[in-house]
């Protein structure tokens, strides 16, 4: 009686862990490095339109702009860490 195939929500469990672990990294690498990028991406979208190399500069730069976004997204999802 004691074993079974239950419908219980074990398998929920291990997405919350996941989910507050992109939580903290949102908290702690996601927001304090696209706060202190997304300056130098403001400062140099304006020239990229006459500086053409630096177009890949700045798309790559706003990569690193969104990496909240791709923190809550991962969050939302419970994707695993790796």
């Amino acid at each position: 009686m004691g074993e079974g195939s239950g419908s219980g929500k074990a398998g929920l469990c291990p997405g919350l862990i996941w989910s507050l672990c992109w939580f903290v990294l949102l908290w702690f690498i996601g927001w304090p490095v696209a706060f202190f990028i997304a300056w130098l991406y403001v400062f140099l979208v304006p020239f990229s339109a006459c500086i053409h190399p630096l177009k890949g500069v700045c798309d790559a730069i706003l990569k690193i702009v969104q990496l909240p976004l791709t923190f809550a997204e991962n969050m939302m999802s419970m994707k695993p860490l790796c």
